[in-house]
């Protein structure tokens, strides 16, 4: 490990693959259910249910933004983007591995559209930090969309650049967010499940910019 930090120090900076912590073949136990609504956290779904998965800076206080959200069936909390396969939270933090974290977020289309899931994301979040959210600095900490299937990649494309307008109409920066096809996602400790219903003083976070997406594309 003191051979691998010596080798990058900077937490803005990504690592290559030859610099990533190797990691495990073995992934984290998880509960079987949420901790908030009882329902399965991996499935099996017996509603007609869709994935999407969000990145937003600390994965605290965006997954309790999306469970609360009605046609929200069950979030999941991770690690996506990187090279390490199934990290610990400290490996994660060690700027090592690559991965941002994000919330797999299972939603009934049928209640709400993933055009409104986009909405809360680009409102929950300031987009234009790059390798960090707010006091939380580091690659773990950039904004990620993570598209399951092709029209979430063309809708998350075409959603940022109308954010981007709003953002410029109030003299804010060029947003930042990775949006690109999901990659594996691995499950954080179970822990962090549901972390602020477990910890209700708990630090959380999220806070956005002031600027809203227009009400024609927030379903």
């Amino acid at each position: 490990m003191a051979l691998r930090s010596e080798i990058l120090v900077n937490k803005n900076d990504m690592p290559t693959a030859q610099q990533a912590l190797p990691g495990r073949e073995t992934p984290m136990a998880l509960p079987e259910t949420h901790f908030v609504n009882g329902r399965p956290l991996l499935g099996p779904f017996f509603e007609d249910v869709e994935f999407a998965i969000f990145g937003l800076g600390c994965f605290w206080g965006a997954e309790r933004r999306f469970w609360q959200r009605e046609g929200v069936v069950t979030t999941v909390v991770g690690y996506a983007g990187g090279f390490t396969p199934n990290p610990t939270y400290e490996e994660v933090c060690s700027g090592l591995t690559g991965h941002s974290e994000v919330v797999l977020v299972v939603y009934e289309p049928e209640k709400i559209s993933y055009e409104a899931l986009l909405a809360m994301f680009w409102e929950l979040h300031n987009p234009t930090q790059g390798m960090r959210q707010g006091n939380d600095i580091g690659t773990q900490y950039r904004s990620v969309i993570y598209a399951t299937k092709p029209e979430q990649l063309e809708a998350a494309k075409a959603s940022a650049k109308v954010f981007q307008d709003q953002l410029t109409k109030a003299g804010l920066g060029e947003i930042t967010t990775e949006i690109d096809e999901a990659p594996t996602m691995y499950f954080a400790e179970a822990y962090h499940q549901q972390y602020l219903a477990k910890n209700p003083q708990g630090y959380c976070g999220i806070g956005g910019t002031g600027v809203c997406m227009p009400p024609s594309l927030n379903p």
